[in-house]
């Protein structure tokens, strides 16, 4: 059949004008190609390594430029892989490659969908530099004119490294050599065949086939990447296979639930209050003890995976604190991937008994002593009536055995004595700034307090009354390894409170750990503490100290529901036992006589005011004498 001539004029005028048309638009999207070159793009955001006390990295934050290596520094492998997944003629193309173009939108309409992209090295450096991510045919057609242009300026070698020294490999990764340093801890020249083939297989989608996140998903890619270097003749099929059989990277395996990422964001909040605004790269070299912080989060992950449903505790959160203030460990919660809301430092719960302490320090501080009077009977208060655990009262009782049994009728009678706004003074003194009620339940915690400022409290009491301020940083340099801070200790100052009132809380605190709520909690070192459970089982606390370390356990739910029966003195106080005794074996601290305060055990105890039969009788002898 003879197409007909006119028909032929025709289809030959329409292709003429839409060469025409492309020609004019392309030439009108090259006049914006001047002012790209002169101006181009990289905005990456300043980096923070976070380091542990010992020097390891613990995290890092914002984006991380490795050194400028060329093409000639580079293992081989290294190049051949990243060639033979994103662009194995690019030694022979002038830029793009019709080529390759033509085999990805074949690959493309036989899969039904994208799987192959048509962009060469050079045009994907072009758009690194010079344009924003945007998916428009201006941008594709200034993305292949500026690739024109880069190898008309550029050798093949200076465009490829560059290409392999700007391209993002996750992680905040930007080049080769910060990934390198990031997944295996060595820089871009020393990475081994299998190491060359995962950061080339990354650069597909760097997150998803990150080693360190998703292992099983990086060797399988890593298997496509050796396949392709050995079709493409870099290797051989027995290398690939070799490698593939020996290249699984070991899973990381994490500390449960990422805990110490609350930590690392913590102190990322605060380093504006630090440094102030800052775009330069720095180092954070902080507190945190690696061992410390790990055995934190095993032991809270451990009673509440085996103990939580049961008694409907699905939260949970940890401080160890060195007495100078310096924070060892910090677990905001269960599962940072589920929730990166930090319980430790932002939520506001109820400490319940443990703010106790506050209103027998204020007494004190008056002049009261640990063995004076007060009555622990039923109490009303127009419509506030407090209630001790169990509904027991002993009537007259000593200021140490009402802290020590945690009796509520006594410690509310001897706030309203004190007057409460006293005991706030004295919360402010020990580093509360929460927002606290003017009303006798604050003597039984029912103001909600940021879990750091309850255990800087303790602090204070364990350090004999001198001011305690927590901190997490050491020190930060930048990227030249200049110091930019340094954390300094202000010469001690005069302690807050009066000798004889410290001595004598401290007393009435082990005694709480050797004889009431919180025997759970005893070890075999002296050990002073307080449990906490607010109305309902909603919070339940364990705070306390020793020699070496201040710490805080707080166990409830995130929706404020109540807990089965839960008490400051069984969950948390075993939680709070379990984590320090490993903390002071390792700190190399030496146990007390057994018979100071420990019998062997983590004890037993039904909570805040559950005494048991032994304690019942003994006090009501005592009482009767």
């Amino acid at each position: 059949m003879t197409v007909p001539l006119s028909l032929f004029r025709g289809l030959l005028v329409i292709g003429t004008w839409i060469f025409i048309g492309l020609v004019a638009l392309t030439a009108w999207y090259a006049i914006e190609l001047p002012a790209l070159i002169s101006t181009p793009q990289f905005e990456k955001r300043a980096s923070i390594t976070l380091k542990a006390s010992d020097g390891t990295i613990i995290d890092r934050m914002g984006d991380i430029k490795g050194i400028n290596v060329g093409v000639a520094e580079l293992p081989p492998h290294l190049i051949y892989a990243v060639l033979a997944t994103e662009d194995r003629r690019f030694y022979q193309h002038f830029g793009i490659d019709p080529m390759g173009i033509l085999r990805a939108m074949g690959a493309n309409l036989l899969a039904g969908h994208t799987v192959q992209g048509g962009s060469t090295i050079t045009q994907q450096l072009a758009k690194n530099l010079f344009l924003k991510p945007e998916r428009t045919l201006k941008r594709k057609i200034q993305e292949a004119l500026l690739a024109l242009w880069l190898e008309n300026t550029l050798t093949k070698d200076e465009i490829l490294s560059a290409y392999l020294n700007r391209v993002y490999l996750g992680s905040g990764a930007y080049g080769v050599d910060a990934a390198a340093h990031i997944y295996f801890n060595k820089s871009a020249p020393n990475l081994t065949l299998r190491e060359s083939a995962t950061l080339a297989g990354m650069l597909k989608a760097p997150s998803r086939y990150a080693p360190d996140s998703n292992p099983g998903l990086s060797a399988k890619r890593v298997k496509i990447v050796l396949g392709a270097m050995a079709e493409a003749g870099y290797i051989t099929k027995e290398e690939a296979k070799h490698e593939s059989l020996t290249m699984m990277t070991p899973r990381r395996k994490p500390a449960e639930g990422g805990g110490i990422h609350y930590f690392t964001d913590w102190i990322a909040s605060s380093l504006n209050d630090l440094i102030g605004v800052t775009e330069m790269d720095i180092s954070v070299d902080t507190t945190l003890d690696p061992a410390t912080q790990e055995e934190a989060e095993r032991v809270l992950n451990k009673y509440l995976r085996e103990k939580g449903e049961e008694v409907h505790a699905s939260q949970g959160a940890v401080i160890v604190m060195a007495r100078d203030g310096a924070v060892l460990a910090m677990v905001g919660g269960r599962d940072y991937a589920a929730s990166q809301f930090n319980r430790a430092a932002q939520a506001l719960r109820s400490p319940g008994s443990s703010f106790k302490p506050i209103v027998y320090l204020t007494a004190l501080q008056m002049g009261w002593t640990k063995d004076d009077l007060l009555d622990d009977s039923p109490l009303t208060e127009g419509k506030y009536r407090p209630e001790n655990y169990n509904l027991e009262y002993y009537g007259p009782v000593t200021m140490q055995q009402a802290l020590t049994h945690s009796l509520n009728a006594a410690t509310v009678r001897l706030a309203k004595q004190i007057g409460i706004d006293s005991v706030i003074t004295t919360a402010r003194m020990l580093g509360i700034r929460a927002t606290l009620e003017r009303d006798l339940s604050l003597a039984l915690g029912s103001s909600g307090v940021p879990m750091i400022e309850m255990v800087s409290a303790y602090a204070v009491l364990a350090n004999g009354g001198h001011s305690v301020n927590p901190y997490a940083v050491h020190r930060i340099k930048d990227s030249k390894d200049q110091l930019v801070y340094e954390h300094t200790f202000l010469h001690p100052a005069q302690p807050l409170f009066d000798e004889r009132a410290m001595i004598q809380i401290d007393e009435m605190l082990q005694s709480v750990v050797r004889e009431g709520t919180g025997r759970r909690a005893a070890l075999p070192y002296r050990t002073a503490g307080k449990t906490g459970t607010s109305q309902d089982f909603r919070d339940s606390w364990f705070i306390g100290y020793t020699d070496c370390c201040v710490a805080g356990v707080w166990v409830g739910n995130d929706d404020n529901s109540s807990m089965k029966h839960v008490t400051g003195g069984s969950l948390p106080a075993a939680i709070w036992h379990d984590i320090m005794i490993n903390v002071q074996e390792r700190r190399g601290y030496k146990s007390w006589p057994a018979s100071d305060n420990y019998d062997g055990s983590s004890g037993s105890s039904g909570g805040d005011g559950s005494q048991g039969g032994a304690f019942n009788s003994l006090l009501h002898r005592l009482l009767s004498e």
